[in-house]
C-alpha cells in the first residue's frame, strides 16, 4: 500500500487560505464589531441640567463637574451602588447584579482616593457619591464561548491576535453624582459603554463584558472629580502607585475602601484570558454575600427627597 505524503507545497496554500479567513473575519469584526447601549436616565440624580457631551472613542456620556466648588473638598463618602428595576430584569443571579454594583463602587474608592480623603461616614464627608446602574445588556455566555474557543483555535494557525465574534456582546450604562452636604450637586455623570471584539476578552457569564466595563466607568467618574474636568480628553496617564496597588488586590489607601472587598487583580486577569466567569475570582462586597443590592424603582430616590 502506497502512502501520499503531505509536503510543505499542499501545506502551504492551506495555511494561506485559513489566514485569509480569519483576517476577513478580523475586518468584519471590526466594522460592525461593538454593542451599542443607549445612554439612559433612571431619575437617581438630584439634577440632569447642564449635562455636557463629552464621549470618548467607545464611550457615550453626558457630564457635568463644578470644578470651582471642588477645590475646597477634602473627604469623601462612597455609598454602595444600586442596580435600577429595569436594569435587574435582565441578569438572573441577584450575585451576579451585586458582583457588577460592587467593581462599580469598589473603582470609584480607589479613583477617588487620588485626591480626596475617603471616610466611612456619611455626615463625616465633604462630598458624597452615589451611582445606579441603569442597564445590564447582558453577555450570550454561548457565543462568548464560542469566541474563545474559536481564539483558542486559530491561534496554533495563526499568531495573531483573533477577535471575538460579533455577536452576543454585552454592555452597561450607569448614572452617578457627587453631593455636598447640603444636596449641591458638583459632579453628575450619564454613561453607556459597550463591549467591543477587539479590547473586551469574553466570558463565560450573563455579566462577561458589564463586569469589565463596570471598572470603566468607576475609573472615568472618579478621574473627573480628582481632575475637575471632563475625563474623556487628554492621553491617558500612567496610574499612581495607590491605584496599581489596590488594584491589583493590595492593600486599599483608606481603611473605607475595605468595605468593598480588594480586588482579584492579575487572578481575575488571568481568567478573564481563559474566559471563566468573573464569579470564579472576585466576589460581591461583604455585607452584600447576603443580600442583593438594593434596586431602586425609576423614582424612588427623588420621592425620598
Amino acid at each position: 500500500m502506497s502512502h501520499s505524503r503531505i509536503g510543505p507545497a499542499d501545506v502551504r496554500p492551506r495555511h494561506h487560505l485559513i489566514k485569509s479567513a480569519l483576517l476577513s473575519s478580523s475586518l468584519l469584526s471590526v466594522v460592525g464589531g461593538c454593542a451599542s447601549v443607549p445612554l439612559e436616565q433612571a431619575n437617581s440624580l438630584k439634577s440632569y441640567e447642564g449635562l455636557t457631551p463629552g464621549e470618548g472613542q467607545l464611550t457615550k456620556a453626558k457630564y457635568k463637574v463644578v470644578s470651582e466648588d471642588l477645590t475646597s473638598t477634602k473627604t469623601i463618602y462612597i455609598e454602595p451602588t444600586t442596580i435600577s428595576a429595569v436594569a435587574a430584569q435582565s441578569i438572573k443571579k441577584s450575585s451576579d447584579q451585586a458582583l457588577v454594583a460592587n467593581v462599580i463602587s469598589r473603582a470609584l474608592c480607589i479613583g477617588v482616593s487620588d485626591r480626596f480623603v475617603v471616610v466611612d461616614k456619611k455626615e463625616n464627608a465633604d462630598l458624597v457619591v452615589r451611582a445606579t446602574v441603569t442597564r445590564i445588556v447582558p453577555t450570550d455566555p454561548a457565543v462568548a464561548g464560542l469566541s474563545f474557543a474559536i481564539s483558542q483555535g486559530a491561534s496554533f494557525v495563526v499568531p495573531v491576535p483573533v477577535p471575538r465574534l460579533p455577536m452576543g456582546l454585552g454592555g452597561l450604562s450607569v448614572e452617578a453624582e457627587a453631593t455636598t452636604r447640603d444636596g449641591k450637586q458638583l459632579g453628575a455623570m450619564v454613561w453607556a459603554k459597550g463591549a467591543n471584539v477587539l479590547t473586551t476578552s469574553p466570558r463565560v457569564s450573563q455579566i462577561g463584558d458589564a463586569y469589565s466595563l463596570a471598572a470603566s466607568f468607576g475609573d472615568d467618574f472618579s478621574k473627573m472629580l480628582v481632575a475637575g474636568n471632563t475625563p474623556f480628553k487628554g492621553l491617558p496617564k500612567l496610574p499612581s502607585s495607590q491605584k496599581l496597588q489596590s488594584n491589583l488586590g493590595g492593600k486599599h489607601k483608606y481603611q473605607a475602601c475595605e468595605r468593598f472587598g480588594r480586588a482579584p487583580g492579575l487572578k481575575d486577569l488571568a481568567a478573564s484570558q481563559l474566559g471563566m466567569p468573573p464569579s470564579w475570582t472576585d466576589k460581591p462586597a461583604p455585607e452584600q454575600n447576603q443580600q442583593s443590592p438594593r434596586q431602586t424603582s425609576l423614582n424612588d430616590r427623588t420621592r425620598g427627597r
